[in-house]
Formats: structure tokens, C-alpha cells, sequence
């Protein structure tokens, strides 16, 4: 299966080099940056970060620990792979999000102010640009920001790190949702009508949305895992 992770890991900004390994490649793969299946090598992703072997060896350990990668290779520039879910697993997953995703969106639409939206109303004009263009692969980053922009705004850090374990776990598998992202894409409907809900301070609305996107993904996905 094709790689969306062409062009390398970004580093991301932390104490230690072991936090930037760990919260870089979490970012990529909260992302979909990594395709199901798809090997990870350690000692690419350690010289696209610019650092040692060790910290990257770490990150790859705790990552799999919390199932979200799978440990595999030999040697020091051994690698892992990102798991390839079930359909059912994956159903179980996406019934996670089903039931997390909507309280935030509902808590969101009470805190929102008008330039948060209107960040959050850029991002999924981001996200209709570029499945038009066709760059498929900064559409999944797009993606994630968007919901993640609105969960932020829910002001339940608890709550979006729960959500955050289920797209960590997940995120990789939306790439077999990207040949349906196109001009008219069917998903595009939920997306507009969860800002449309927010800019109207109508949490149910956002929350009827949200499931509706989700519900609409894992039924699409889940037929091409079978």
C-alpha cells in the first residue's frame, strides 16, 4: 500500500530527545501520515528527525506498549509496522469515536468564540482545496486538525486525550477512505454542517454531525477491511 509519509517526520519541540521522537511520530500517525500496514523504519525515521537511534528506539517502544504500532525487524534499524485492523476491530474503534466525539462537539459549540471558528471555518476550506488538487495526503493532516479544533474548544482535556487514543490507534486506516475525497466528496456535508452548527452555538447539531461523519467513514472503511 502506498505511503503517505513521503517527505519525512516534522520534529516536534520538547525536552528531550525521546519526547520529540515519541510526540513526532504520535503527531504523523494522529495524521494518517503511515498507511495500514505500512513498515516503519527506525533509522529513516531517526535520520529524518536529525537524532540518534536511541530516543527513536524508545518512542517506537512505548508506541507499541499502547498498540499503536507493532514491533518487528532485527537490528539496530529494525523497525515496526502499523497494525492491519479487522473490519470488527475497526468497528470497534470507530464506535469509540461515535461516542466520544459527539461530547465534544456539543461542549465545543458553548465555548466557541467568532475567530476560533473562523480558524476552524479555514481549515475545512483547506481541506475542500486540497481534495480538489488532489494532495490527498495534506488533506488527512487538514482533516485532523479540523476535528481536533473543534474538540480543543471543549475545554475537557480528558475527554480529547481519550479521543486522541482512539485516532492514534485509527488515524492510519482513514487512508483507505482518501479515493472517495474528491470534488463533491460525500463527507464534505458533515464537516460543513458540524461549523455551520458551531457558528450557531447549537451543540446538538454539531454532535449530530460529528457521529454522522464518523458512522458514515467506519460503514465505507469497514466494507473494504472485510
Amino acid at each position: 500500500m502506498p505511503s503517505n509519509s513521503k517527505g519525512g517526520l516534522k520534529l516536534l519541540n520538547k525536552d528531550t530527545l525521546w519526547d520529540k521522537a515519541y510526540l513526532s511520530l504520535r503527531s504523523a500517525l494522529l495524521a494518517g501520515k503511515f498507511a495500514p500496514g505500512e513498515r516503519i523504519i527506525l533509522r529513516k525515521v531517526a535520520q529524518d528527525l536529525g537524532i540518534s537511534l536511541t530516543p527513536v528506539r524508545d518512542a517506537v517502544n512505548r508506541l507499541a506498549a499502547e498498540n499503536v504500532l507493532e514491533r518487528g525487524g532485527v537490528g539496530q534499524g529494525g523497525g515496526a509496522s502499523v497494525p492491519l485492523f479487522t473490519s470488527s476491530e475497526f468497528d470497534q474503534l470507530m464506535t469509540i469515536r461515535s461516542s466520544l466525539e459527539p461530547l465534544a462537539g456539543e461542549a465545543a459549540a458553548k465555548n466557541a468564540s467568532k475567530s476560533e471558528i473562523n480558524e476552524i471555518s479555514s481549515l475545512l476550506n483547506d481541506m475542500r482545496d486540497l481534495a480538489e488538487t488532489g494532495n490527498l495526503a495534506s488533506y488527512l493532516n487538514a482533516h485532523y486538525k479540523f476535528h481536533f479544533g473543534i474538540y480543543k474548544l471543549a475545554k475537557q482535556p480528558i475527554l480529547v486525550q481519550a479521543i486522541e487514543g482512539a485516532w492514534l490507534r485509527c488515524g492510519p486506516t482513514l487512508n483507505l477512505a482518501l479515493p472517495d475525497y474528491k470534488p463533491g466528496q460525500k463527507r464534505h456535508k458533515y464537516h460543513l454542517a458540524a461549523l455551520n452548527a458551531l457558528k450557531k452555538g447549537d451543540g446538538p447539531a454539531v454532535a449530530r454531525a460529528i457521529k454522522a461523519d464518523i458512522d458514515s467513514a467506519r460503514q465505507d472503511i469497514c466494507s473494504l477491511l472485510d
